[in-house]
Formats: C-alpha cells, sequence, structure tokens
C-alpha cells in the first residue's frame, strides 16, 4: 500500500525516497554496463536480499544489487562474476509523485562488495532512485532521470 507523499518527509538522512518498482528483469536477464570498467554487456545470475516464493525466478528492478556474469567486454573482464547496481530499466515503474518512467534500455553499473562503483563515470542516463539509494554511483553520474 502507497503511503501518502506527506507521510515520507520525515525519513531519516540518507534514506533513499522509495518508489513503487517494478521488478522487471529476471535471473537470465542481459544488461548493458553504463560504466567504463571495460564491461558491455552483463547477465544476471542472482539477485541479492531477494526474498521470494518457492520455485519463483527472482526479479530485480531499479536501484537492486544483483550477481552478474559479463558476456560481452574486454577480454580481461570477460566470465568474470560481478556485482552490479541496476541503474535503467525498459519496463515503466511509478514514483511516489504519481508519474511513470521508463528507460530505452537496461542497464546496471559494476559495484564492489559495499557499493563503491568500479568505474569511474557514467556518461549515461541513471534513475534517480538508485542514485539516491546509492550515494556513490550517484555522484560519478552525469545525468540522473
Amino acid at each position: 500500500m502507497a503511503k501518502p507523499l506527506g507521510v515520507m518527509k520525515n525519513l531519516p538522512l540518507g534514506k533513499a525516497v522509495p518508489a513503487n518498482i517494478t521488478r522487471a528483469l529476471p535471473v537470465g536477464a542481459r544488461l548493458n554496463c553504463a560504466d567504463n570498467t571495460g564491461a558491455k554487456e552483463l547477465e544476471i545470475i542472482a539477485v541479492r536480499s531477494y526474498k521470494g516464493v518457492r520455485r519463483r525466478c527472482p526479479k530485480a528492478g531499479v536501484a537492486d544489487l544483483v550477481v552478474a556474469s559479463v558476456k560481452k567486454g574486454r577480454v580481461d573482464m570477460r566470465k568474470q562474476v560481478v556485482l552490479a547496481v541496476i541503474v535503467r530499466q525498459k519496463k515503466a515503474y511509478t514514483r511516489y509523485n504519481g508519474s511513470k518512467i521508463r528507460f530505452e534500455d537496461n542497464a546496471a553499473v559494476i559495484v564492489s562488495e559495499d557499493g563503491i562503483p568500479k568505474g569511474t563515470e557514467i556518461k549515461t542516463a541513471i534513475a534517480r532512485e538508485a542514485a539516491e539509494r546509492w550515494n556513490k554511483i550517484g555522484s560519478i553520474a552525469s545525468i540522473i532521470v
């Protein structure tokens, strides 16, 4: 159940403003890599902290942390298992102000175990929800939508 925006004002600092994000990327989905680490395409292997139903395929959405495999990219990056944060998804989701947002593609940023991005810049647009939840990703992004 969505809470009215007025109730959300008393959130502690550092917490992201929640959105009703549709989790549209199942295990096996291919994502573009939005940073400059050398990877070009990632495939989702698992979703971190996913609490689902038995025998249901785990799904992820914007600002979720996933375990991914590098499918295309530099030779030293390929076949590596990495952690990534999803920053864009094609499926539309609803923000708390009532607006719906969707992107042209699905994309992720490779991060370390503690959420610090491995790349130094993100030249493409990322979702505001991902930038608010992962502060370091928001700081290296050039465009936040």
